[in-house]
């Protein structure tokens, strides 16, 4: 069981509340939510390790990744604008703790509908 803990404030924000949703979907491993709210054309950019293009690459990948349920899960902050968002915080592995941001870029302003995901993490400890 993953311990959730959301410091951002998603009032009155449906595009912040999806994000969350969307982070907590990755955290406990919802592969098809992930999936179904990112477009064909999809470019998942994990700086420092690889680069997913194509719905069917990045659900492999979400696929591969949904047993590995990380022990916690905190979302610091979560900025929307437009076609794009950022979502930071950290996640905890084991022993191990990451800190991550992910820039989002949706296909309009009013979509959940991701088409590009740019993810930085740095392990933090461990």
């Amino acid at each position: 069981m993953t311990k959730i803990t959301v410091n951002a404030n998603c009032r009155n924000s449906p595009k912040k509340e999806f994000l969350k949703d969307f982070n907590i979907a990755f955290a406990t491993g919802q592969a098809d939510f992930i999936i179904e709210h990112v477009s064909e054309d999809i470019v998942w950019e994990i700086y420092g390790d690889k680069s997913i293009q194509g719905k069917n690459q990045f659900s492999l990948e979400i696929n591969a990744m949904k047993n590995r349920v990380p022990a916690e899960l905190k979302l610091d902050s979560i900025i929307t604008h437009g076609q794009e968002a950022a979502v930071n915080g950290e996640i905890k592995m084991g022993t191990e703790t990451y800190a991550f941001c992910d820039v989002y870029y949706f296909s309009s302003a009013s979509s959940t509908i991701i088409k590009k995901i740019h993810t930085y993490i740095l392990k933090i400890n461990g």
